[in-house]
């Protein structure tokens, strides 16, 4: 996945997302796949980067999304 990732951002000229940002980014999907659908994962990532809202804020997001209870 790692030389996946360092090849696909250097043809997009952007630098490879660090560790932490691939955990938010797995996580943020997860929750989209579950909440809703498989296909809404990729979506919601790319939701996220068009906000410019980090992976992170975006994983939390969609956590309350999902579950407006918890917080």
């Amino acid at each position: 996945m790692r030389q996946w990732l360092d090849d696909f951002a250097a043809v997009l000229g952007t630098a490879t997302p660090t560790d932490a940002e691939v955990e938010a980014l797995l996580a943020l999907a997860g929750v989209a796949a579950h909440a809703s659908e498989r296909t809404a994962a990729p979506v919601s990532c790319w939701l996220a980067a068009k906000a410019g809202t980090s992976p992170a804020e975006a994983a939390e997001a969609a956590r309350r999304l999902a579950d407006p209870s918890d917080g």
